[in-house]
Order: C-alpha cells, then structure tokens, then sequence
C-alpha cells in the first residue's frame, strides 16, 4: 500500500512532461510602445534625411519556452526594400534613401520564430519630413510689358514659385535683389510685383529692367543641421513709349562761326532736336525766334543754319540766335516745343588739333553693349564724347566722321565749331546683325576742314553686340519636289525639308508642321522635318497624281517661313486595256479600214500605251492591223469582192477576229475582244458625203447628230441677218434736217435782183407752216451745200455772175423745228412779195425765225446737193 502511494506522483510529473512537450507555444514581439528603440517596429517614424547604414530599430521578442528566436523582415511584392535586419540580434538597418516626397509611409513585414512557430506582423512606418527641396519658379520666363505711364504703387506682375516640402520647409518668401536700386518692391507672400511709391518709368531713360527675384523656403532640419533653400530667377520688364516727353536738343550748347571768307548763304552750323518718345518718334520743325537781326535763316526741316550777309556787313561779334524745335505729329498739328540758344562768333587763327573728351578727360578709346537691331535714329547713349579744338573762328572749325563699315551709324553733328557733344545715330538697324559681327569696330575721325595745317585726331569706337530673336527660320529650297509610288504602303517617307535659324540658344530651335487642302494625306515629323503618309493613306495615280501644300518652319518665338511642296504620285501599271465592247460589228468598204479602240486607265506612260495585234483570224493572210491606231485594213492586194470570194467560200463576206489590246507596262496586260467584219464595196458617188454616209452606216445616231447641228447653224445665221436688217432700217428712219432748194432763174448780168425776206403765215392748225422763198444774190458755193447765210442788201446792188442752175431735190427731208407737240415740217412755197405795208413786228419774228434756222442748219450741216 505504501509503495502504491509512492509511484502515483511520479507517474503524474511524467505525463504532464510529455503534455508540455507537445503543446509548444509560439514566440512573440515585445510591445515597447511608438518611442521605443526595441520591439517590433510598430509605430516607427524616421526622418527622411536619415543616412543610409544607420541602425534604425532594434527587433525584440521573446519564446514562451525559452526557445532561442530568429528575425526576419519582408516585403509587398513590387515594393522597394529600405531595411535589413539581423537574424538573430533583430538589429535593423537602413539600405535605401528615404524620400518622403515619393514615399511618405513604408509596409513592412516583421516576423519572429523558434524554430517551429512563426510569428508575422504587418507594420507601417512613417518617413518623417526633412527640408532637403528648393524652390522652383513655374511658368518661367517672366517677361512683362509695362506702359511708362504706369502710376506708382501698381502691380505690374504676379511671380508664383513652389516648394515640395511640408510646414516650414514648404513656405515661400519672396524679395528682390538689390531693392534699393531698382524701381519696384514685392510682397513677400503673394509674390505680386508693383512699382515703388512715388516712383515713375521712363521709357527714355531706360527701356528695359532686369529685377531679381529670390524665393526661400521657411527653413528645417536636414541631417541635423537647420538648411534654408532658396532660388533665383529674372524678371524682364520692357517698358513701351508713351508720347509725354518733348523733344530736346543735341549736341548743345551750339557755337558756330562765321569766318571772314564765308560766303553769304553759306552754311555755319546744324542744330539737331529728336523727339523724347523714341518709341514712337514724331518729326521735328525748326524755326528761328530772335536774335538774327535778318543776318541768318535756318532749314525749318534740317535744322541747318545759314548766313544770308557777308561777313563784312554783319554789325556784331556775336549772335545769339533762340531756336525753336517743335514736334509735328502725323495729323500735322504742332504740339511740344523746345529751345536751344545758338552762339555765333565772326573770329579766326589756327594752332590747336581736335581733341576728344569723355567723362573723365582726354580719351581715344569708347567702349559700349547694346542689343542688335536698334532702332533708326535710336541715339547710342552710353557713350559720353565730347569734341573739342581750342582755336577760334575758322581754325576751330573741323568735320567729324566715321570710318569702318559704311551706312550702319551716322555721327551728329558733322560739322563742329569750337565744341560739341558727339551723338552717334543708328542709320541702318538690318546692319547691326550679330549673327555677322559680334563686335563692330569704328574710328571716329575729326579734321579741320579749311585751314592749311588740316590738324586732325582719331579715337577708336567698340560695339559689343548681344543677340535677340531677330532671324525667321529660313528653308533650304522656297520648294520641294518629290515622287512617290503609288503603291507605298501607309507610313512611307517621302521627302525631308530642312530649314534653318542662325539665332543662338532656344530662338535658333525649329519646329515643322505642314497644311493645305493637299496635306491631308501626310503628316511632318516637327523636329527632323520628315514628311511621309499617313498610315491609312492609300495612293493612286489615276485618281490624284498631283498633290501640293505649305510646310511650315517655325521657331519658340512664333516667327516662321513657307515653303510649297509638290509631289508627284508615279503611277504603276495596275489596270488593263478594256475595250467598250468584247463583241464588235463593224463594216468595211474595200480601200478604208475600221478603227477598234481600248482604253487604258493607267496614269502615265508606257502603262497606258495600247498595242493592237490580231490573234486569230479565218483566213489568216486578208486583214493587216496598225499596231498603234488599232486600224484594221485589208491586205494590198485585196481590191475588189471577187478577190475575197476567190479566197473563201462564205458569200456573205462576214469575218470574225481576234483582236488583242495589251499595255507596255512592267509587268503587261492585255484583254482581246471578237470584231466581226462585213465587207462590201463602195457604191455610192466618191465625194465626202460618201464617204462620211458609209463611216455612219453602222452608227446613225452620228448622221442625225451632224444633220441637226448644220440645220442649228443655218437658223443662226437667219436670226443673225435678221437682226442686222432690222437695226439698219430701224437707223434709217432718222430725219436729217434738209433746205429745199429753189432754182434761181438764170437773169442777165446788168440785172438787178431784190430778196424777199422769209414770210411768216399764220395757220389755223398747231403745226405752223413756214415757207420761205429766196431771191439769192450769190450762190457761188464751191461745196453746193446751200449753207450760205443770206443777208439783206440794198436792192440796187450789182449782182456778181450767177450760178449753175440746180434742180431742187424731191426726196429732199425738210426741216423739223422743235415744239411743244413734236417738230414742225415747212411746206416749201414760193409766193409773191407782200406790200410794203407789213408790219415792222410781223418782220421782225420772220428774222429771229430765220436766224435759228440758219445757225440750227450751221450745228447740224446741210447735205450736198
């Protein structure tokens, strides 16, 4: 019984032993909380600037049993692996940079085991920022056009920039460089850029500004230290003219000398006034206000001032002339105006050279940059020259000139007395190209112009030229001719045009396109200028063989040219003759042949070539073809029906052939049609009727055609002399005004005769008659045209001898007086002279009737007898 008691606990260890052995339990990760260096990973912030290699976190767990534990990291599939970790010790370390700004939070995978159990556990990671990104400007350059009359204090331009970091290392601050030298300010936080306060541009004293704007970040930690990122960029400010400003002399104060030779009219010095507004210059007209005393005049539009006396008439030493410059603008109103007082001085002797001055004394050497293409008469106002000869009167009187490449600038004034500020003028803006000189060198040259000793001095003048898009790209060829099959598949290049711009930097980058009501069908590459078809594109020469557009070249700036593009399609052989019919029946007289014809639809040649053979024919040795017309006519020997009945036995004389039309493209094709040929002999009269009645017998829809158009023409011409009679007679109906004539009996020559005066008649009807009788006293009328004005004689006077007796003409027209109602006709009759009796008021309307007649007679012209 005590031994019992004995083996009953024991027994009990051993099978709890082997219940344990078998329930194993797996590990786990200690749980440390988000700020702890140890356990497993959850909750993990790193800094993004943190150094690839770092010992990040350290994995810690434990197994229930006291098993020894190994780690292990893994991954999403696809996603990048930034740790790795010590198996054993669960150190984990950093392998790939951290970039918050693609990756803001990291998966990973954490997984501890004994050996038999293991243990996963999905955490995130958060990548903390770090100030490691600048600022960048967006829509970069920032060019602004500005009017200078912009009041103070106005925005003028809105500057944006971004920064890709969070809170403090993500905020913007704007300034400007060199605040106090420039003209505007700009907020600090909206970027908005104004003028200063109480600040003005001005477009004539600098066209152009260049501000500096700077944009920082707020600041941050990056690898331990505080980092402050900022960046950089130029606002251009071009400022436009506005007229405000008048115009203003050059070259002032102005000497000049009358000598003692100096002729009267001879010019003594130039006064030169430009328009302040540059921009938008307006011409300059000069006058002379006082001083002159009539001794001197000037150009109201050169401004040259002349002396009109001689020297020894002039009564002072010196002249001071107000000059007025005033400004006239398109319209030719005169509205600004200026002044510049004029020193004349009637002097001599010469011991002193020309000597030229810049700012800070003698100097022979101006230096000056500028951009290219100036504008004419922009005047170049960074060099400060000042000319000077010490003499006085003749002897300080010298010219002044540029030497070097011609016609680009021109110096004022070129003549110079005593002193004067030298303005050197842009002549010829095309010139001034840097793509030709980069720098342009000239000699400014002043020499005495009338004393012996010519003393003279140079100094030497250096443009530096900076670039601007100034220059149109430019093709290789105005046009482009190229030729294509029509069988290229879709995609095909045909040809590539080329052009150029010498412009520097992005301005010189071209850009193609093409259009036009041609272009549809082929596209351009934009940067190589490749033209090829579209991909669907399907050629075909005998639809459209021609096709022709514009390509275009242009540059960043907008600025293009056109060039024509002319392509030709190239046929290849793809159709076959066709005949209109493949059964024909013609007839054939003996001695004319017939004509078979096909078509080839083919573009070009040799593919649309036809060439006729006769492949089979009954007999074979009677018919000859014409390989190229398609002519088919019987053999020479062959004239007459008795010869073809000899030949065969059908009485009919019907053949039937064979006929072949094949092309002469590579490869060739060819298609036959079956001519039947009725044959007989020519019965009618030869002539061209007969002939044209047989051509017709077989298609006499022809005749009636040529029937009508021949009965058209004979109506035409009808309808035409119709016309032409009907507008000759419809003329002819026109009354010419016409004098009867009355036959002078012939009277011996000591005779004397009396003419009557024109009688006047008063009738009882509205178409009053006229009649008139003449008793003339001479017609002696080389012309016999009756137009000789009668006037009253005394009746005693000798008559000369007269005339042939005329015949008065029957179908003469009368005369039409115009009325009221329509023109009167006189009746012609000759009645005896009344009595003296008659009233002088009844004479008196007889002579003012007549008088009209006579001069109406006179306008129209009488017809010859």
């Amino acid at each position: 019984m005590k031994h019992v008691r004995h083996f009953t606990p024991s027994l009990f260890l051993s099978l709890v032993h082997v219940c344990l052995v078998q329930a194993n339990y797996a590990p786990y990760f200690f749980d440390n909380g988000a700020r702890s260096t140890n356990g497993n990973m959850a909750l993990l912030s790193l800094s993004e600037d943190t150094p690839v290699g770092t010992h990040v976190y350290t994995l810690n767990g434990t197994d229930p049993e006291g098993d020894p534990v190994t780690y292990d990291l893994t991954y999403e599939a696809g996603s990048r692996r930034y740790f790795s970790v010590d198996k054993n010790l669960g150190n984990v370390t950093l392998i790939e940079e951290l970039d918050r700004e693609k990756e803001d939070e990291i998966e990973v995978i954490v997984s501890i085991s004994d050996g038999l159990s293991t243990v996963s556990e999905k955490v995130r990671i958060l990548v903390m920022d770090a100030n490691d990104e600048s600022p960048e400007f967006i829509n970069t350059p920032y060019i602004v056009e500005v009017p200078e009359n912009t009041p103070s204090s106005s925005s003028i331009f809105k500057i944006e920039a971004i920064d890709k970091d969070t809170g403090s290392g993500g905020s913007i601050t704007y300034f400007l460089q060199n605040i106090h030298a420039n003209k505007f300010t700009i907020d600090r936080h909206s970027g908005v850029l104004r003028i200063k306060p109480g600040v003005t541009l001005d477009y004539e004293k600098s066209r152009t500004h260049f501000v500096v704007v700077v944009a920082k970040d707020g600041g941050g930690k990056l690898r331990g230290d505080n980092k402050v990122f900022s960046a950089t960029t130029t606002v251009t400010i071009n400022v436009e003219d506005v007229q405000d400003t008048p115009p203003m002399f050059i070259g002032t104060p102005y000497y000049g000398y009358v000598y003692e030779d100096t002729l009267a009219g001879s010019e003594v010095l130039t006064v030169v006034a430009l328009d302040g507004d540059r921009g938008k210059p307006n011409s300059i007209h000069y006058c002379i206000v006082n001083g002159s005393e009539g001794s001197f005049e000037i150009s109201n539009t050169t401004g040259a001032i002349s002396v009109i006396k001689s020297p020894n008439q002039l009564k002072k030493e010196v002249y001071e002339l107000k000059v007025k410059a005033s400004e006239v603008s398109q319209e030719g109103d005169t509205s600004e105006h200026t002044f510049a007082m004029v020193t004349i001085r009637v002097v001599d002797l010469n011991n002193h050279p020309p000597t030229f001055y810049g700012e800070n004394g003698p100097q022979n050497r101006f230096e000056l940059t500028m951009y290219e293409h100036p504008p004419e008469g922009e005047i170049l106002r960074g060099l400060k020259i000042t000319v000077n000869d010490s003499d006085q009167g003749a002897n300080a009187k010298f010219n002044l000139r540029l030497i070097g490449p011609g016609g680009i600038f021109r110096v004022v004034p070129q003549t110079v007395l005593n002193e004067a500020q030298v303005t050197i003028i842009v002549e010829n803006s095309a010139a001034i190209d840097y793509e030709s000189f980069k720098v342009l060198t000239f000699k400014l040259l002043a020499i005495e112009v009338n004393t012996p000793e010519k003393f003279s001095s140079t100094a030497d003048v250096v443009i530096r030229l900076l670039d601007t898009n100034d220059n149109v790209p430019k093709f290789s060829s105005d046009y482009y001719i190229a030729r294509i099959p029509e069988n290229s598949p879709g995609g095909s290049n045909v040809v590539a045009v080329t052009a150029t711009d010498p412009d520097s930097g992005l301005w010189g980058e071209i850009k193609y396109s093409i259009y036009g009501t041609g272009a549809d069908l082929f596209l351009i590459h934009p940067s190589t200028g490749i033209i090829y078809t579209q991909p669907w594109a399907v050629l075909d020469a005998e639809v459209n063989s021609k096709y022709n557009f514009y390509v275009k070249a242009e540059d960043t700036d907008g600025k293009y040219s056109l060039a024509e593009v002319f392509i030709t399609v190239l046929d290849v052989n793809d159709h076959s003759p066709e005949f209109n019919e493949n059964i024909q029946e013609k007839t054939m007289i003996i001695g004319s042949p017939v004509k078979i014809e096909a078509i080839d639809q083919d573009a070009e040649e040799p593919n649309n070539i036809v060439d006729y053979s006769i492949m089979q024919a009954d007999p074979a040795n009677v018919f000859d073809i014409d390989q190229s017309t398609g002519e088919i006519k019987l053999k020479s020997y062959i004239r007459s029906l008795d010869i073809i009945h000899n030949i065969t036995n059908n009485k009919d004389c019907i053949w039937s052939l064979v006929v072949q039309a094949k092309d002469r493209g590579s490869p060739s094709f060819s298609t036959t049609a079956v001519l039947k040929i009725d044959i007989t002999e020519e019965t009618l009269h030869k002539g061209p009727m007969a002939a044209f009645l047989m051509q017709t017998k077989d298609n006499p829809m022809k005749a009636l055609g040529v029937l009508a158009g021949v009965m058209g023409i004979m109506v035409l011409i009808t309808i035409m002399i119709s016309t032409a009679m009907f507008w000759r007679n419809k003329r002819s109906n026109k009354v010419m005004p016409v004098r009867r004539i009355i036959k002078k009996r012939q009277m011996p020559p000591s005779r004397t005769v009396r003419m009557e005066w024109l009688k006047f008649k008063r009738p009882s009807n509205a178409a009053e008659k006229f009649v008139v009788e003449e008793d003339v006293k001479s017609l002696h009328n080389e012309n016999s045209n009756n137009n000789v004005q009668v006037v009253p004689v005394p009746p005693a006077a000798p008559l000369p001898p007269p005339p042939p007796a005329l015949a008065p003409r029957g179908d003469a027209p009368g005369w039409r007086v115009p009325t009221v109602s329509g023109s009167l006709t006189p009746k012609h009759v000759i009645k005896p002279p009344k009595k003296k009796g008659h009233s002088s008021t009844h004479n008196a309307l007889v002579s003012e009737l007549k008088m009209r007649f006579e001069k109406r007679n006179a306008a129209f012209g009488e017809p010859h007898i």
